[in-house]
């Protein structure tokens, strides 16, 4: 099935929040590792157990931050290719528009004061700029399967 250029840019918005979601994960675990070594360290049975299980907990959390500096390097990439596609777009209004709601994130209202657009202009717009980017990204997979 054929992504649209709707699809193909919304891609680094949902990394993004899969990237958010494990960071506000990361900041669960280590609440909880401070709770645990408070526990721990008040408690007059074996240290050495305690100390072995809170070693777990940390390299655990290491492996997480980890696995999300993966996925950061994966969408500062992902940014770049769509950026690069933006900008084959035409018209400069059109790239703003763009980058304005797919890189930055930004919400529809602001984008439409910021660019001094009403909102049923603006949505016109976008309609517009995704139909010339469509056109860009069809354009560049054609090439793609005639090269190989």
């Amino acid at each position: 099935m054929k992504m649209t250029a709707k699809d193909y840019l919304n891609q680094a918005w949902y990394l993004d929040q899969r990237i958010n979601s494990k960071l506000e994960q990361i900041a669960s675990l280590n609440t909880l590792a401070l709770k645990a070594t408070s526990t721990i360290t008040g408690m007059p049975h074996s240290p050495n157990r305690a100390s072995a299980e809170m070693e777990d907990t940390i390299a655990k959390i290491v492996d997480f931050q980890a696995e999300i500096n993966e996925e950061i390097d994966a969408l500062v990439d992902l940014k770049q290719k769509i950026s690069k596609a933006i900008k084959a777009v035409p018209e400069a209004q059109f790239q703003t528009l763009l980058e304005k709601r797919y890189l930055c994130f930004e919400p529809w209202e602001k984008i439409a004061v910021e660019m001094g657009y009403d909102m049923r202009w603006l949505y016109r717009l976008h309609g517009r700029a995704l139909a010339l980017l469509q056109t860009q990204l069809d354009g560049s997979s054609e090439q793609a399967t005639k090269s190989h």
